[in-house]
């Protein structure tokens, strides 16, 4: 849960929004309780508590309350719908409760997360402020905007977003066109459902165990010395998987980690479709790529598991990154649980899984390489606000990003030219009056002593 507050007073037709409170909700997301739906108020009441504390009492019922619900629900609404809805409105009832200006709950599409990640990041790092005042006189120089892409990634679903230069966007549904502060922006956009870190270790394990003849699993993405014995019910469990693959001979399945990036980056890659392009280019599954232009914001896990791994720094080559990566998941399991005594095993064991998870999604699936490697910027705060779609998903229900500029339209160039002009003449004619009024003329000063 995040608590945003902003002035009264406007700056450039916008509130300048800050990010007070973040309560991280216990338990698992909101699609966790469909089969136990009564269960998700007492699971939200603990951070909906913190809010009424943190905000003044005196603006309780005019404080709107928004809840949006990304893959998780995404998954399960094609699953099942109406569990889907019984969730939602189990999610209802309990925010309803609080004395608060409750604005409703519902499930956004893939592509308004990635929209709403590109805002956020963009608007905390300054890249839609407005000019000052008197420059809205000026003639407006029409060019490429340098906004920052974003690379967000969770556990069910993975976005890519960001602005092409000077490329048309062959596919329609990977479209989103924005004006904000007065300028255009033709995005590029799109949320790869499955691919998620969680989805995507399912996807990768159902991949392995197609030809497995028992059920044991040497699995390479784990570390020696690891295992973990898996339903799979469980892993079935998931509309990620197809109806053809969900058959096995056997019910459980005895995962031993073996702990080698090079076989681990190579079973990750099986998950990716490269083979089949309708476009001029592709990411994978056949969905069209523009080429990658300039800098980007990767957030949400792609933070949480490379800062676990020491390699946020700005500047980290890919090189660096791989060396990285491969040593920690060649660590042995007893010794990692010692160093890491305390994070949960689950978590723990699954940071060699997706640090190269990460790095095959970056390469192989958006195409980046050593060359633009610099380009990628592992964020987690930005001027102390989370970078993440929440933030931008407040911004557009709370109507704060104008969409136009309001005020007033530029001169044209002619009518520029002559006030520039005339301001010049008039700037020489005082100083050559002033030349004359403090400049005694010769014949005055003869008699001086």
């Amino acid at each position: 849960m995040y608590i945003y507050n902003w002035p009264a007073e406007k700056e450039n037709d916008t509130g300048v929004v800050q990010q007070v409170e973040v309560c991280k909700v216990q338990g698992p997301g909101i699609s966790g309780y469909s089969q136990n739906v009564k269960d998700v108020g007492f699971y939200l009441n603990k951070c909906m508590d913190r809010a009424q504390q943190v905000i003044p009492e005196e603006q309780h019922q005019k404080t709107p309350v928004y809840l949006g619900a990304t893959a998780g629900m995404r998954l399960l609404r094609l699953e099942s719908s109406d569990l889907a809805d019984r969730v939602l409105a189990a999610v209802r009832q309990s925010l309803t409760s609080y004395p608060f200006d409750f604005q409703g709950a519902r499930i956004i599409t893939g592509q308004e997360e990635g929209a709403y990640g590109w805002i956020t990041i963009n608007y905390l790092l300054g890249k839609f402020n407005q000019n000052i005042s008197w420059l809205r006189f000026l003639p407006r120089r029409e060019g490429p905007q340098e906004t920052s892409g974003a690379l967000d990634l969770g556990g069910a679903s993975t976005q890519i977003t960001f602005v092409p230069l000077n490329e048309q966007i062959e596919s329609q549904d990977n479209s989103l066109h924005f004006r904000l502060y007065g300028k255009n922006y033709d995005v590029y956009t799109h949320s790869f459902l499955c691919y998620g870190k969680d989805q995507a270790l399912r996807l990768k394990l159902v991949s392995n165990i197609q030809d497995a003849e028992n059920e044991v699993l040497n699995e390479p993405c784990f570390h020696p010395g690891y295992k973990r014995v898996v339903n799979i019910s469980e892993l079935f469990n998931t509309p990620c998987i197809k109806e053809d693959e969900k058959s096995l001979k056997f019910r459980k399945l005895v995962v031993m980690g073996t702990g080698n990036y090079s076989a681990c980056r190579q079973s990750i890659q099986k998950i990716f479709n490269t083979t089949y392009c309708p476009y001029s280019r592709c990411s994978f599954n056949g969905v069209f790529l523009p080429p990658l232009q300039g800098d980007f914001g990767a957030f949400s896990a792609f933070y949480f598991v490379m800062d676990f791994l020491n390699l946020t720094e700005p500047g980290s080559s890919l090189e660096k990154m791989i060396t990285k990566i491969q040593n920690f998941c060649s660590e042995p399991w007893d010794e990692l649980k010692t160093q890491f005594h305390n994070i949960k095993e689950k978590y723990l064991s699954e940071y060699c899984f997706s640090g190269t998870y990460i790095l095959t999604l970056l390469r192989l699936g958006y195409g980046f390489s050593e060359d633009n490697w610099k380009d990628i910027q592992f964020m987690g705060k930005i001027s102390g606000s989370d970078a993440g779609w929440t933030l931008g998903y407040m911004l557009n229900l709370t109507n704060m990003i104008p969409a136009e500029q309001p005020l007033y339209p530029p001169l044209s160039h002619s009518t520029y030219v002559f006030l520039m002009v005339l301001f010049s003449l008039v700037l020489a004619g005082v100083f050559f009056i002033g030349w004359l009024i403090f400049r005694k003329p010769s014949c005055l000063q003869k008699g001086t002593v």
